[in-house]
């Protein structure tokens, strides 16, 4: 599979964050994570940032919490930028995921909204490797994510749930199913690994580092 990224594109970018908050569900999947991250955490990783909308509705309950913020879209890095400016306790790291992460230290959380999918197949279970690697014993790793459909009328349906056609798909997904990415969840060393929450090819995976 040939791989396309917009995302350097500030026209992707933005038509993306204009849609964001219409797409069916999200909240619910997002509900689902913030019930599921503790209170108690001291220190979140976000991969693939975007604008900061996750980090931001983690931090409403956890406003002392310290955060690293990580994405490479010029776009998305001025939006999170301007969305926690002056506040301190969050680092913004201009990073592309296609590449193996930098040191940044460990983490009782990682967090991802609908980012993991835009990588390779290869790159994504690395990917999970490295985020075991930095979680703190007992860390949760929590992957709101866009998969794949078991089958193409399927993926239609949720196209047009979406308000999309075949033609309006983006080029840049490189979906994969769920049940692939738990088996890679459990082989890496995580417990407790399911799909928390779906609806169609919105799913929130998660996982946690034994203590």
């Amino acid at each position: 599979m040939n791989q396309i990224n917009l995302w350097t594109s500030a026209q992707h970018a933005l038509q993306y964050l204009e849609q964001a908050d219409s797409i069916p569900h999200r909240t619910e999947g997002e509900a689902v994570l913030l019930e599921y991250v503790p209170q108690t955490v001291k220190r979140i990783l976000d991969l693939g940032t975007g604008d900061g909308r996750l980090l931001s509705l983690l931090k409403i309950d956890r406003p002392h919490l310290k955060s690293v913020a990580v994405d490479f879209s010029p776009t998305m890095l001025s939006a999170v930028k301007n969305r926690f400016a002056g506040d301190k306790t969050v680092e913004i790291i201009n990073h592309n995921l296609d590449e193996s992460l930098p040191d940044l230290g460990k983490f009782d959380a990682v967090v991802s909204s609908f980012a993991i999918h835009h990588l390779s197949h290869e790159r994504k279970r690395s990917l999970y490797q490295e985020i075991f690697q930095i979680l703190e014993p007992g860390g949760i790793f929590c992957n709101l994510e866009h998969v794949a459909s078991p089958t193409p009328k399927l993926h239609e349906q949720f196209l047009h749930a979406i308000g999309k056609t075949i033609e309006e798909d983006d080029p840049c997904n490189q979906l994969l199913d769920v049940e692939t990415q738990l088996i890679w969840l459990r082989e890496i060393g995580f417990n407790d690994v399911d799909c928390y929450w779906k609806w169609l090819e919105m799913a929130l995976l998660m996982g946690f580092k034994p203590s």
